[in-house]
């Protein structure tokens, strides 16, 4: 049986941490799908598709992952389309566990051939997270040491057209 990872999330910015998950899954999946989804709950910095880019950019050393964008979509929607096996999800400490345990019962509701396999963030990246990198952005800070390359580019390519 193929083994079919999706790993979901806004991804304003992917964040070292992140990859770190993608790498990981990587490895476990025969496909692993990395889906840029809009979330209305969260005010964007970067858009979808820019988005999308710089995460295509940060996984082009691995075989077998695809990034794929969504809107208006539920994850269980986007799995079934791709045939998805396993849903990935990355935890960085126990609030993360809490929302995740929730949005987990819902989807095992709405697909309950889906299984959701949690990846514990390393130690090192447990701390990073997009919101902070979006505020170091906003004051111009380094964000060298949180964010793959492609990112950097990203934010220095805006701050030149500001």
């Amino acid at each position: 049986m193929t083994k079919i990872g999706l790993f979901t999330g806004s991804f304003d910015p992917i964040t070292v941490g992140h990859l770190d998950i993608i790498e990981r899954a990587s490895r476990l999946f025969d496909k692993l799908y990395i889906g840029v989804f809009y979330n209305k709950e969260k005010a964007g910095l970067f858009d979808v598709e820019t988005r999308a880019q710089m995460i295509r950019e940060a996984v082009a050393h691995l075989e077998g992952v695809e990034v794929m964008t969504s809107a208006g979509q539920l994850a269980v929607e986007v799995a079934r389309k791709y045939q998805v096996t396993h849903l990935v999800r990355g935890l960085r400490n126990a609030v993360d566990l809490d929302y995740e345990a929730n949005l987990e019962f819902f989807n095992r509701y709405l697909a309950e051939e889906l299984e959701t396999v949690y990846l514990m963030a390393s130690h090192r990246y447990q701390p990073i997270s997009s919101s902070r990198v979006r505020e170091l952005i906003y004051f111009k800070s380094p964000i060298t040491d949180f964010v793959p390359e492609s990112v950097v580019k990203q934010v220095e390519k805006m701050n030149d057209n500001n």
